[in-house]
């Protein structure tokens, strides 16, 4: 129930938002601008899912912005070369799921806290990158730019690819028996043991899921410039975790849907045309976005500190 109500409070935030654009900024409901946005935004949904999928498992994953920009160099420098979309898309998704599978299996293999191991993997893999690129972008050939089409028809392949990813995602994790699997060793690993559920191997999959989602989130992002950043993907870690954890993902796992941590995101994508409009400068953004998941946090604390203060006066007065 208090999943449903923190996703009815952020649908209700977004639509205060989206309310006060309307009437302050209309210009931000121009069908390009919008379409822009919103495929601006793909990839960051599609790492979204990963995330949520991630923290239900009671797991943390902070190195997916370091995995984002290695995926993109690897896809850039194999779109230059000329190889073909579906080719690089398979290659993005191998690179992805290897990177996710080496946190994955010291996560799962050797039983070490994942906010350490995502830690020292998000700073190995930004400064190999930035050692072996040295700050330089990869150029990309005009003919691959929105995969080939023109740049509306780009944009809503982008968000259409993301939408689906979205949709899938979320109905795998509410009918399949994978999905349902994920939150009971959120909720409760010991019972999910005893029930049969194989934490380990399913730890380990959720990392190499989220990986190969990065994998497709850096193929969505690279095709819309002709330029591919080593230093693309910072500040993915905290938009992806501030989205889900807004819309309803437990931080301590076990609870949530995708569908609110969409509803996460799209709160989040708002913040910037909101800051233009405020005249504050865009450095605010992330500083909203960690205040964001403090405020989300506290709110998912708060009723356990209840129940327990509740709990204290019945064992007072049974002892």
């Amino acid at each position: 129930m208090r999943t449903v109500s923190r996703e009815g409070s952020v649908a209700a935030a977004l639509a205060v938002v989206l309310l006060g654009l309307a009437g302050f900024a209309p210009s931000f409901y121009q069908p390009m601008p919008l379409l822009s946005l919103a495929a601006r935004e793909a990839p960051a949904l599609v790492v979204t899912c990963g995330m949520a999928l991630i923290i239900v498992s009671r797991q943390i994953d902070i190195s997916v912005g370091s995995q984002f920009a290695v995926c993109s160099v690897c896809t850039g420098l194999l779109l230059a070369a000329h190889y073909p979309p579906a080719l690089v898309l398979v290659a993005c998704l191998l690179v992805g799921a290897l990177l996710g599978g080496l946190n994955g299996a010291l996560v799962a293999g050797l039983q070490l806290p994942s906010i350490v191991v995502t830690l020292a993997t998000m700073v190995s893999l930004r400064e190999a990158l930035r050692w072996q690129r040295q700050g330089q972008f990869v150029n990309l050939p005009p003919t691959v730019q929105w995969f080939g089409l023109s740049q509306t028809h780009g944009q809503i392949l982008i968000v259409s690819v993301a939408v689906l990813i979205l949709t899938v995602l979320a109905w795998a994790a509410k009918y399949l028996a994978a999905g349902r699997y994920v939150y009971a060793i959120g909720s409760n690993l010991e019972a999910a043991r005893l029930a049969g559920v194989p934490p380990r191997a399913l730890t380990f999959a959720v990392f190499v899921l989220l990986g190969a989602l990065n994998g497709i989130a850096a193929l969505l992002n690279s095709v819309q410039s002709l330029q591919v950043d080593p230093k693309s993907g910072t500040g993915l870690e905290l938009k992806a975790i501030a989205a889900a954890v807004v819309g309803g993902i437990a931080i301590n796992g076990g609870r949530g849907n995708l569908w609110g941590a969409a509803l996460g995101l799209g709160l989040l994508a708002c913040i910037s045309p909101a800051l233009v409009f405020v005249h504050l400068e865009p450095y605010w953004e992330r500083a909203i976005q960690g205040l964001i998941i403090l405020l989300a946090v506290m709110a998912d604390g708060l009723p356990v500190r209840r129940r327990r203060l509740g709990d204290r006066p019945r064992a007072q007065v049974q002892s």
